[in-house]
Formats: C-alpha cells, sequence, structure tokens
C-alpha cells in the first residue's frame, strides 16, 4: 500500500488561494476515481475535486472554512501501490499543517472553533445530524413499566451559508415543487440529497420545517447557536463590506406609474406565452435600462478607484441578483442590447437557475457593467441598495401596489411601482443620476417607446 497526496488545485486566472467550503469525505472513507471529494471557492466560482484514484480517506488538510493555498496537501490517500507520497504537507494560510498519516484539524457542525483531531484518523462530526426531539414523553405500557421514548427526527435547516449536496436533477425537481433543500434530510454520501429523499420530504408533508420543531409560547429561552461565516456567505460579507466602505452612496428614488405596462404584458403573455414564455416586469425594465444608458454612458461604467480610471462601456452586461440557497449571486447577462422581450426573459431565466443549482460558470458571474435587483413581491415600498463594486450604479425594483392617484382632474386607481437605486458619488453626479431614473420612468410610464428605435 502507498500514500497519494492530493493537492489543491491550481484554477488559473493568478488565484494563489482558495476557500475550503465544503468536504465530501471523511477520514476512514472509500473513494473511488472521479468521486467528488471537496468544493473549494474563488472569489465568484466554486470548483469541485474529484479523486484521481481509488482509494481510503488518511487524513484532510483543512477544515471548512480554511483559506488553502495552492498546492497544499489537500487531502491524503491510501492506495494501491506506491502512491505519490514523496510530495511533503503543505500548511495552510490559517497555520496548520497537515501532518503525515494525522488527520487534520476538522471544523466542528455548530461552533466556530476547532476539535483537534487525535494520530488515529477518525470520521468528522455529521454536520447534517439531525436533533432528536428531547421533549418527547416516556411512554407507559399496560404492563404500568415506562418504555423507551419514541424519538422523532426533526430536520434542521443548514445554517447560513452551508450548501445542500445535490445533483442539479435534484435541484431542479426541488425547485419546481418549491421545496427548500436546506431543510430536506439526505440520505447520501455526506449528506447528498436524492430524488427519494424528495420523495420522503413529501409523504410526510413538509413536517420539519425551520428546525427546532413546535415552540411554546410565553417559555423563556436561552438557546444560543453559533454559525460561522463561510463559503459564499463569507464572500458576500467581504463584498458588501468592501462596496459599502469604498462607495460613498447616493440613492434616489423615484416612483413609476405602471399601469400601461402591465396591460401590455398581460396582454403579450395571454397572446405568446405559450409559445414564448411568460414574460415578468424584468425584460422591460432591462430594455428600458439598455436605452437609457445611450444617454447616459458615465453610468453603464467600472471604477477602478486603485488607479483612478473610469471604464465606461458600450456593451451593457447586465448583472441580474439572484437569491440562492446559499445566498445573494449576481449573474450576468453579456450584451443586454441585443435581446428582444422573450430572448431576455429566457436568459434572465437560465442565469437564475444556473445560480440556483451552481451550474453558473466564472464567466456567468463576472463582469457585470451595472447591476438590476428586485426582491419581486417582498420588494417593499423603498430600499437602498448596495452597489456591486466596482460598477457605479445599481438600479432596484420595488414592488407593484395599486394606489388612488389624480390624473386629469379626476381620482383614479392605478399601478404605482418605486424604483430605489444606487449611485457612486464619485462618478455620477446626483443630477444625472436623477435624470437617468427619469429616463428610465418615461420608457416604463410609455411602453410603445420600448421598440422604437
Amino acid at each position: 500500500m502507498g500514500i497519494h497526496i492530493i493537492k489543491t488545485p491550481d484554477i488559473g486566472e493568478g488565484i494563489a488561494e482558495v476557500e475550503l467550503v465544503e468536504w465530501h469525505v471523511q477520514p476512514g472513507d472509500d473513494v473511488v476515481e472521479d468521486q467528488l471529494l471537496a468544493d473549494v471557492m474563488t472569489d465568484k466560482a466554486t470548483v469541485q475535486v474529484p479523486s484521481p484514484t481509488h482509494g481510503k480517506v488518511i487524513s484532510l488538510g483543512g477544515g471548512v472554512g480554511d483559506v488553502m493555498a495552492v498546492g497544499s496537501e489537500l487531502i491524503r490517500l491510501e492506495v494501491e501501490g506506491e502512491g505519490n507520497a514523496g510530495a511533503s504537507p503543505v500548511s495552510t494560510r490559517s497555520g496548520r499543517s497537515a501532518a503525515p498519516a494525522v488527520a487534520a484539524p476538522i471544523a466542528a457542525a455548530d461552533k466556530s472553533v476547532e476539535i483537534s483531531a487525535p494520530a488515529t484518523p477518525v470520521p468528522a462530526p455529521d454536520v447534517h445530524a439531525h436533533d432528536a426531539d428531547k421533549s418527547s414523553p416516556v411512554a407507559v405500557a399496560d404492563s404500568g413499566q415506562a418504555v423507551a421514548p419514541r424519538v422523532t427526527v426533526v430536520t434542521a435547516a443548514r445554517p447560513d451559508g452551508g450548501k445542500p449536496l445535490a445533483s442539479p436533477a435534484v435541484r431542479k425537481r426541488a425547485w419546481d415543487l418549491g421545496i427548500a433543500l436546506q431543510y430536506v434530510a439526505g440520505t447520501g454520501p455526506a449528506g447528498r440529497i436524492s430524488h427519494g429523499d424528495l420523495d420522503t420530504y413529501l409523504a410526510r408533508g413538509a413536517v420539519a420545517t425551520a428546525g427546532s420543531g413546535h415552540i411554546a409560547a410565553y417559555v423563556a429561552r436561552n438557546d444560543e447557536q453559533q454559525f460561522p461565516v463561510i463559503g459564499l456567505r463569507r464572500k458576500i460579507a467581504q463584498k458588501m463590506q468592501d462596496a459599502k466602505r469604498r462607495i460613498p452612496h447616493f440613492t434616489y428614488v423615484e416612483e413609476v406609474d405602471v399601469t400601461e405596462l402591465e396591460a401590455l404584458r398581460q396582454r403579450l403573455n395571454e397572446r405568446w406565452g405559450p409559445q414564448r414564455g411568460k414574460l415578468t416586469i424584468l425584460p422591460f425594465l432591462a430594455r428600458a435600462m439598455v436605452l437609457a444608458l445611450r444617454d447616459f454612458p458615465q453610468i453603464n461604467a467600472r471604477f477602478d478607484d486603485d488607479n483612478g480610471v473610469v471604464n465606461r462601456y458600450g456593451a451593457v452586461h447586465l448583472g441580474v441578483a439572484a437569491q440562492t440557497d446559499a445566498g445573494l449571486m449576481v449573474p450576468v447577462m453579456r450584451h443586454a442590447e441585443t435581446y428582444d422581450l422573450w430572448s431576455c426573459a429566457a436568459e434572465i431565466k437560465r442565469l437564475a437557475e444556473a445560480a440556483r443549482n451552481s451550474s453558473a460558470t466564472r464567466d456567468e458571474l463576472t463582469g457585470s457593467t451595472i447591476t438590476l435587483t428586485s426582491l419581486g413581491a417582498l420588494g417593499g415600498i423603498v430600499s437602498t441598495p448596495v452597489i456591486n463594486h466596482p460598477e457605479v450604479a445599481i438600479v432596484g425594483v420595488n414592488r407593484i401596489v395599486e394606489r388612488p392617484v389624480v390624473l386629469g382632474g379626476a381620482i383614479v386607481v392605478r399601478k404605482i411601482m418605486n424604483l430605489s437605486s444606487s449611485f457612486d458619488h464619485r462618478v455620477v453626479d446626483g443630477m444625472h443620476a436623477a435624470e437617468f431614473i427619469q429616463c428610465i420612468r418615461g420608457y416604463l410610464e410609455c411602453p410603445a417607446t420600448l421598440f422604437v428605435e
């Protein structure tokens, strides 16, 4: 038997380190060639690391959340033959060394602390384990003797930033069924969710909800949980903090009468929806932004504040914010100026699904020049969206509400929607920001102008 050391992969593009976001195996597991071992994350993309050979896991090179240097020891396998044990282990950036034949420290399931592993490798705690209902009363048999209490298994929601393991097909089916995968118990390796797990979840009527079972009213609670901020959630936190620290935000809010737009959208869906797909309001907004940016090119830009250079773009690479199980992601619709309504709607839907099932490529998650964000029905009255650095503007959409307004001297009911948008005040003056939003408003309130060149 020999030792085969798998190193942290070089993903290219000058990336020197990656974050370890998930292990699919643990010490003692047998693995086969091409089996997924771990997920690592760069600034934008999650990369899955497969096994190049058959073997048995001896040790892991780090814990979830560790930042690993490219070329450092990721995992150590026991294999048939000589292996490649000539390579010496390399310490991770977190300062821990992956010693030969010793299991590396493993991150605790619910705590942001580390558990020192013994010299003999042991399996890590199952981070997907379910808490038993300890409040179940002890049943009493007919004989009067107490019998073992019946344990009810409650599926716990995964912590923020934790990504449920599932294939794209399972993720698509869950999305179609309206099931949040973080509430589904996975029975596969490392808690992977299968179609059977979805069937089980549906069969029991989705009893497992947010993770703690029934909580009686007016009962004092003293429980506390800690969740490490890792993976995509860490990247989101770092990016938002960086954006707010570096960019002086200027937010401008304007209401838009979308009565005519909604009437047009309804007619188009009735006429063409079955053949071309349903239109949401987002393709109309995207088109309005494309047209307005022709008159305000300084807003379709990225600010390299390190070098003091503003790069303006003719092409509109529109970022469309999408909420996923792992957190907020911004896939990019490249050359939005070339899309008609239906192709734009189809591309937005495709990108959102790719983000949700983790199949979006790095190119699909980078390079946006301006971002459109919407919370749909949860959009509220007003919001203050954070600019997607290094862009200089983001357009936010609030919900549509019916309100009485004065129109032509009469009080009528109209459909009103607010646009809450933020701008980099270093690059975009307040007057130009307001004029840009007013231009978008003009297109939306007279939707026929969206199709006139």
